[in-house]
Parts: structure tokens; C-alpha cells; sequence
């Protein structure tokens, strides 16, 4: 029924960026986690994202430090009884780190992920890349399921993983590209940065089919017995609700 339909929606995720890094500033004295991500969002609440940079504060002698542009970046997830799914694009795009403010980690033309669960059918992942590829400075190919090893002398280390698709009877993930970096401008003693990039990420897990529910007894075993229900009909329900509510106050005060 439409009272607890939202139990039965499948969920779904997608994130243009995520990164790790460690950043060791001017010979190690300083050393700053950054972690950054852009247009990351979640359903069953439906959304959209699509800011085109990510900035860092605080990094380059204070100035705001852009570490992704692009001229599209979107992410979406949507997730309904019938079906839950993630997409991002991202497009003509530049990832910086400090250190390296005049070259770019990686350049991509565009690169895709969508992860689509349907209701009763297989999971489907599914990650793109079209167009050129730059590295440190260097044109690349990328190679799907291989990893793509890039080294610049004086420079630093870049590890590719191209189109990570994953699936489970359920679940869905698809990755466009994970980067591993190691960026030692040595010359420069600027900055180390160490760290992970992940770019179009979507993930999706399925709704209940309904041939499951179908098999099953109309009250479920943690619902209250039907018998309860008609004696009161107005207050058991009240006070399951405000229950809910307080279990879930206690969780989200421990979490904080």
C-alpha cells in the first residue's frame, strides 16, 4: 500500500568528485587533509547537482584553490517503487592540486557512470569515457580493466582505473575513472600531495520487487498483529510514530 510505499523504494547515489588527499606544505612542516567533493546526492529525495567547480580554502597562501572546472558536471538520483537509478556527466574538465597550480592532474573531454535497478530485474552499471585524455601534461590511452601507470620525472605519479562496473543481484556501481595520485614537484618544494580522486560515481540498489511481497503473509512479523489495530484503532499508531521519532533522535545524537 501507498502508507508504506517509501520502505520499498530502491535507493540510489551519484558524486562528480570525491578526493582524498594528503597534503604535505613546504617541507613537511604542515600537513593537511583535504577532502573534496562536488554535486553528491542521494535518493529516495530525488536531486540534482550540477555546480561546475570545487574549490578548497585555506590551501594556497589562503587563497581559494580550484580543484575541479568543467563546463558540465551533473549528478542525479532518482528512486521510485519501480525503479532506483544514479547518473553523472562530467565534461571538458580540469582536476588541479596544490602544488601543481599550472598543470593538470588529469584532463578528461567527458565521462559518464549510470547504475539503473529495476524492480525484479538484474542491475545494470555502466561507465564511459569519450574523447582524449591528459595526464601530468602527456596524452593517454586508457585501457578498460587494466590500470594505466603515468610517470613524469620531477613532476609526480598518476594511476588510472578506467570504467569500474560492478554489480550484485540488487546493487549497481559504476565508476568512470579512480585515480591513485603521487604529485613531488621536488624542484618546486611547494607540496606533496598523496592521495585518491574519484570521478562519476553512481551507485543504485534495487526497489522490492513486488513478487516478493506477493509471497508474503499481509502483516509482517515486526508490524504490530492485526488484532491490536481493530481493538484501537487511533493510538497504537500515534505511538509507534512517536517512538520512531525518538529512536531516531537517540541515533542521530550518537552519530553527531
Amino acid at each position: 500500500g501507498s502508507a508504506h510505499a517509501t520502505g520499498d523504494h530502491g535507493r540510489a547515489s551519484a558524486t562528480v568528485l570525491r578526493t582524498g588527499f594528503d597534503v604535505s606544505l613546504l617541507n613537511k612542516t604542515v600537513n593537511v587533509p583535504l577532502a573534496v567533493t562536488l554535486n553528491e546526492v542521494q535518493a529516495p529525495e530525488s536531486a540534482e547537482k550540477t555546480a561546475l567547480t570545487a574549490r578548497l580554502d585555506g590551501v594556497d597562501g589562503g587563497k581559494p584553490f580550484s580543484v575541479l572546472r568543467a563546463d558540465v558536471a551533473e549528478a542525479r538520483a532518482t528512486a521510485t517503487a519501480a525503479k532506483s537509478e544514479g547518473s553523472t556527466t562530467l565534461a571538458r574538465a580540469r582536476l588541479h592540486v596544490p602544488g601543481l597550480p599550472l598543470l593538470s592532474v588529469i584532463e578528461v573531454q567527458e565521462v559518464t557512470s549510470t547504475a539503473t535497478c529495476e524492480a525484479g530485474k538484474k542491475p545494470v552499471a555502466d561507465a564511459g569515457l569519450l574523447g582524449p585524455v591528459t595526464v601530468l601534461g602527456k596524452k593517454v590511452t586508457l585501457t578498460t580493466g587494466g590500470t594505466t601507470d603515468v610517470k613524469v620525472p620531477g613532476v609526480g605519479e598518476v594511476r588510472l582505473d578506467l570504467s569500474k562496473e560492478e554489480t550484485t543481484s540488487r546493487t549497481a556501481a559504476a565508476t568512470a575513472l579512480e585515480l591513485r595520485v603521487s604529485v613531488n614537484p621536488g624542484d618546486l618544494n611547494v607540496a606533496e600531495v598523496d592521495g585518491t580522486v574519484t570521478l562519476a560515481k553512481a551507485t543504485c540498489e534495487s526497489p522490492a520487487a513486488p513478487a516478493d511481497e506477493a509471497g508474503q503473509p499481509p502483516a509482517k512479523a515486526d508490524e504490530p498483529p492485526a488484532g491490536q489495530d481493530a481493538e484501537q484503532p487511533a493510538e497504537p499508531a500515534a505511538d509507534v510514530q512517536a517512538q520512531g521519532a525518538r529512536i531516531e533522535a537517540e541515533a542521530e545524537a550518537d552519530l553527531a
